[in-house]
């Protein structure tokens, strides 16, 4: 089991559940637009934000972000320890950085006593794309070996200060790299691991990617925390996540969905249906498996371990329970009856 780190309310590691996190796509020097999204996200179950802070005027509205923000902050932080400092002490529940390109060791120390000083936790951040050169040249390029250096390293610049409030990720576009990188460092070290997949691409590949990387990890008991980068809305990458989490066995609250693929006995509009009770029910929290059938000859059977669902049949259907028909309707009526049926569970 991983050490446990706190980021405001969220315990990370040490047997807590897997969190989810996202970051922002809004300049942290809209403080009203950064507040809008930051709710948007807590809607859909995002327990922990990241933000950019690349100079002082982010750094200034990072600090009135946070002290509005209904989630716990993460600066994201390069180059400059000041801003990391400035982030500290307005309100960041954790700090990113890479102490390789925070500056001299001074520079490191400072941003680990401000950080001790007001419990607040930092991941150290390697990157496939921005290992240090003299790695490379040892390497020749990037190796799950150079990540697990590389964050080696870095941890070894903070535990000199005696600090070990450390959450590690060695993320990389190339998944199964970054899937040998992950299983080698959860060998070596008992930090909590903040598991990712960078650079994925828009949603539907980067959502491949994300599930084969993220959620390979995880059913191998690796990863304490996770964030799915996405070049979409950010809500998105938190949708996905939930969805990793559960195919994982990792997340029982919320609606399991299954729906059979169509095929030459589906005589109704199954693609559009599955979409709208998906959609209906994004936000229940409630524990159960519901099933869209597009035939009513073997939908119930197929499904029977699904608490509810409806199956299509030619301009009709039917709605059933635990594999038991409760009622045949018209096709416009299921999706309605459904609903009724699970708000009354």
């Amino acid at each position: 089991m991983t050490r446990q780190i706190t980021v405001g309310d969220v315990k990370i590691g040490g047997g807590a559940p897997i969190s989810i996190q996202s970051m922002l796509n809004t300049a942290t020097t809209d403080v009203e637009g950064s507040l809008a999204q930051i709710d948007a996200l807590k809607n859909v179950g995002c327990q922990i934000v990241r933000l950019a802070v690349p100079d002082e005027r982010t750094a200034q509205g990072f600090a009135q972000i946070a002290s509005r923000s209904p989630l716990p902050l993460v600066a994201d932080i390069h180059f400059d320890y000041r801003l990391a400092i400035m982030a500290a002490e307005g309100g960041a529940a954790k700090i990113r950085i890479n102490p390789g390109n925070i500056g001299s060791e001074d520079k490191v120390k400072a941003v680990v006593d401000c950080c001790k000083a007001h419990h607040i936790p930092i991941r150290i951040g390697v990157n496939g794309g921005s290992l240090d050169k003299k790695l490379l040249e040892k390497y020749g390029h990037p190796t799950p070996e150079a990540l697990v250096e590389s964050a080696l390293e870095h941890a070894a610049y903070l535990e000199k200060y005696g600090f070990y409030d450390i959450c590690l990720s060695m993320k990389s576009s190339n998944v199964p790299l970054m899937m040998q990188a992950y299983r080698l460092i959860h060998e070596k070290v008992d930090y909590p691991l903040h598991v990712g997949v960078t650079e994925t691409g828009t949603e539907y590949m980067g959502t491949i990617k994300s599930a084969m990387g993220i959620g390979g990890l995880l059913c191998m008991g690796i990863g304490d925390t996770i964030r799915v980068s996405l070049t979409a809305d950010p809500v998105r990458e938190v949708v996905a996540a939930k969805a990793i989490l559960k195919a994982a066995g990792l997340q029982n609250s919320g609606v399991n969905l299954v729906s059979c693929p169509t095929c030459g006995r589906t005589k109704i509009d199954l693609i559009g249906l599955a979409s709208k009770v998906e959609a209906a029910l994004v936000n229940c929290e409630k524990n159960i498996t519901v099933a869209v059938m597009g035939c009513v000859v073997n939908g119930p059977g197929e499904a029977r371990e699904a608490d509810v669902g409806i199956a299509g049949g030619d301009g009709c259907g039917v709605l059933f329970v635990k594999g038991e028909l409760k009622e045949k309707l018209p096709y416009d009526e299921l999706l309605p009856a459904l609903l009724r049926y699970i708000d009354g569970l």
